[in-house]
């Protein structure tokens, strides 16, 4: 990083001298581990913000994931990643029960850890993590009920292409809960194929016509779905909510397929960690309590940015 000067004014009209930064020690590094297999282009603004960040601070950053999205390939990983002893790593919590001994074993070895993306601030502080950056989860799909009740949906499905992730699965529960019904069955398992995603759409709803609001949990399920409608007349004329942004969703919004998709912000949820560690281990300064990320509504009257930087920062 190079050496900032600034001049600083003392008092009332007195200049101080310079103060000149000392240039950044650039020997730190990181690695961001991540659940998300290759095909998930959603994690392309992640990888752009660990690497601005990386650049910013003057740091060594790296991205790692499992290229099916297996879970216990990523435990794998994330053993790996602490054998090779960076500053920090910066991982997604997406099966609890699987990585949490890797990342505690990361821990034990005096390897900084920040939980971002997926997990909860209780989980992360249970690991041994710094903190947590991200969304909650619960209360993200709570809010997002809360808003497609007032918007008039009483009979939904929610399309899950991550039950594999059990704290993906609380982004419809929390939208059960906010529209004050029961969950039961209207939670598929879609899988991540889109045309069995577009076709197990298809016959859902033609099986249960009453349903009038549906909730897709990112891009991998979206952009299916909007296809199924399309194909089935239905575009538009049924309510459709979604998390996260994309290419498709974004045209969904525009066209006016999608009421809203929910920006959990992936960019902060990179960029910040690397900004953090930096910042800890160069001056032990922390911030005292987990960043929530999202939940932010996007709608059309909102897409300027999103559109400006979509796929990059958005």
């Amino acid at each position: 990083m190079k050496s900032l000067i600034a001049s600083v004014a003392i008092g009332v009209g007195a200049l101080a001298a310079p103060v000149t930064a000392v240039a950044q020690d650039q020997s730190l590094s990181y690695v961001l581990v991540s659940h998300a297999p290759d095909s998930d282009t959603w994690w392309n603004t992640i990888k752009n913000g660990i690497a601005l960040a990386g650049d910013q601070m003057g740091v060594e950053v790296e991205y790692r994931n499992p290229p099916t999205g297996d879970i216990a390939d990523m435990a794998r990983i994330i053993d790996q990643a602490a054998a090779s002893s960076p500053d920090g790593i910066i991982t997604t919590l997406a099966d609890f029960d699987v990585l949490k001994g890797p990342i505690q074993n990361a821990v034990d070895q005096g390897i900084d850890v920040i939980i971002m993306n997926t997990g909860t601030p209780e989980q992360a502080r249970e690991v041994g993590a710094l903190m947590y950056v991200g969304q909650p989860e619960y209360d993200a799909g709570f809010a997002a009920g809360q808003r497609a009740k007032g918007e008039g949906v009483t009979k939904f499905l929610c399309v899950n292409h991550a039950i594999q992730q059990p704290t993906v699965g609380e982004r419809c529960r929390g939208y059960a809960d906010g529209l004050g019904i029961e969950l039961g069955d209207a939670m598929m398992d879609s899988g991540t194929d889109p045309a069995e995603i577009k076709n197990k759409v298809m016959a859902y709803l033609s099986a249960n016509e009453d349903v009038d609001g549906i909730l897709t949990l990112g891009p991998v399920s979206a952009d299916p779905t909007i296809a199924a409608l399309d194909e089935m007349g239905l575009a538009g004329e049924i309510h459709f909510g979604t998390f996260d942004l994309g290419e498709e969703i974004v045209k969904g919004i525009k066209g006016g397929t999608i009421n809203w998709g929910i920006d959990q912000q992936p960019f902060l949820q990179a960029y910040m960690p690397v900004i953090i560690l930096a910042n800890w281990d160069r001056y032990g300064v922390l911030p005292g309590n987990n960043i929530n990320s999202g939940p932010g509504f996007v709608t059309a009257s909102g897409l300027e940015k999103v559109e400006e930087h979509a796929g990059e920062y958005r």
